[in-house]
């Protein structure tokens, strides 16, 4: 029996999704090093590139947070990160930013960094999580309500200033 056309010749997009899963299946997560600052700054212009971080705030958050930040490896570049941090009484901690490569959006990526935060956090008696999300950021905002984060009130105008509104979620642990 002879295979369909469009099994003897699959459509990109399954060639690209085949791709994308030898790709997510290769990824490590482990601790930033300074030698990945250039590729970090690089994942949070793709994510991010009508705001990104400068360099300067990077290489900051490394000095002061290295420890608290995890990066998503292939062995030859980072495809997401996300930097944590807890607040000087332990209480509390602030997922400052969480970013994924938009060529790999929609793969559990973003799920994978936070399981592994709160984990983390799990074991440091951490009370509380709190992070920002824009309002118009629906794919985040699933993202968080579906690990257990709630809202803290409503729309926060202005937050990060003029024009700058965001959510505060929050989930205790």
């Amino acid at each position: 029996m002879t295979a369909l056309p469009e099994k003897r010749f699959p459509s990109t997009a399954d060639r690209i999704d085949r791709i994308d899963r030898r790709l997510t299946s290769r990824l490590t997560m482990r601790g930033v090093v300074e030698a990945d600052l250039p590729e970090l700054l690089r994942v949070d212009r793709e994510a991010f590139p009508e705001e990104p971080f400068h360099y300067f705030e990077l290489r900051q958050s490394f000095d002061i947070h290295g420890d608290r930040i995890l990066v998503l490896d292939d062995g030859e570049s980072l495809h997401g990160y996300v930097l944590f941090v807890t607040t000087s009484d332990g209480y509390v901690n602030w997922i400052k930013s969480l970013a994924v490569t938009p060529e790999l959006h929609g793969r559990g990526l973003g799920r994978r960094l936070m399981l592994e935060v709160l984990r983390r956090l799990r074991t440091e008696d951490v009370h509380q999580v709190r992070l920002t999300v824009e309002p118009t950021n629906a794919a985040a905002i699933t993202l968080y309500r579906s690990l257990g984060f709630s809202f803290e009130g409503g729309v926060r105008k202005d937050y990060f200033g003029p024009g700058e509104d965001r959510f505060i979620m929050t989930l205790g642990l």
